[in-house]
């Protein structure tokens, strides 16, 4: 398993674990213990999530400037210097 495939893996089991306690609290909201681990996993998530698209890029797209998707922007992969 490569770096990337670990942190993803990670990232993915922190979340899981965040999402799981989240729905256990719909019927114990006032479980103060999974509230706490519950944020707990889901800061670590964030942690690794910004490492990870540091490091990569991003895992989702997103715009910008609010009103401009700028992956549009960017060479096709029909346009690429390559290929000429």
């Amino acid at each position: 398993m490569t770096k990337r495939e670990a942190m993803l893996k990670k990232l993915s089991t922190y979340q899981f674990a965040a999402l799981d306690l989240q729905l256990f609290l719909d019927t114990h909201p006032n479980d103060e213990n999974t509230i706490e681990k519950m944020n707990m996993f889901k800061k670590q998530a964030a942690q690794i999530k910004a490492d990870y698209e540091k490091q990569y890029g991003p895992l989702q797209k997103t715009v910008a400037d609010g009103n401009n998707w700028t992956w549009i922007n960017a060479p096709w992969p029909w346009e690429s210097e390559d290929d000429c």
